[in-house]
């Protein structure tokens, strides 16, 4: 049991990590549309995000698939810089089209959980007991994603509802930022990728 609070705790910690900082501004922009009241949409892409990178996450690191590292690192800033487009572009979201962003998102989390895997490798080194410490790990960055939602869902509501920014406004401002961050990202992974 001490193992699985241990990788608990690593996956919350690396999620939350600002060294790795690509991880937080994908679930910012995923949920920056959202509000406080949305909490149980934005828990469910959240959960489609966490599925997808548990899926190849385990995958990786049980050696069923092998990934191009570099690729992958191009990837990575390629759907942030998807995703915010996406919320600059659409300027009323609507309802119909939640099943297709938990699909990419979902989709997303694949791409997100092969850069993971070389982290948990190097953690793991020859355990034997993977399954188990895989699932710590996974609820680890499951927890740390919340506590991102939670924040930004409050900061949201904060500048919304109290200083009256307007919503569209804020998320444009958001998703704008992330987005040039998100293509300089990409931009200098490009040639290591190809």
């Amino acid at each position: 049991m001490q193992d699985f609070w241990l990788y608990f705790q690593l996956g919350w910690q690396h999620i939350l990590d600002w060294q790795g900082y690509d991880h937080i501004l994908f679930v910012v922009v995923l949920c920056v549309t959202y509000a406080v009241s949305d909490w149980r949409k934005v828990l469910i892409l959240v959960t489609a995000f966490t599925v997808g990178h548990s899926i190849t996450l385990a995958l990786s690191v049980l050696k069923v698939i092998t990934i191009n590292t570099p690729l992958i690192e191009f990837l990575i800033p390629v759907t942030i810089l998807i995703t915010a487009a996406s919320n600059i572009l659409n300027k009323k979201p609507k309802n119909k089209g939640a099943t297709f962003k938990y699909l990419i998102t979902l989709f997303f989390g694949l791409i997100h959980g092969m850069g993971f895997s070389n982290y948990l490798k190097s953690l793991l080194g020859k355990s034997t007991n993977i399954v188990w410490e895989l699932l710590a790990f996974n609820l680890g960055l499951e927890f740390g994603q919340v506590i991102i939602v939670i924040g930004i869902l409050l900061l949201s509501f904060l500048l919304i509802w109290i200083v009256k920014i307007k919503r569209w406004d804020w998320n444009f401002f958001i998703s704008s930022a992330i987005f040039g961050i998100s293509f300089i990202m990409a931009a200098e992974r490009f040639s290591a990728a190809f």
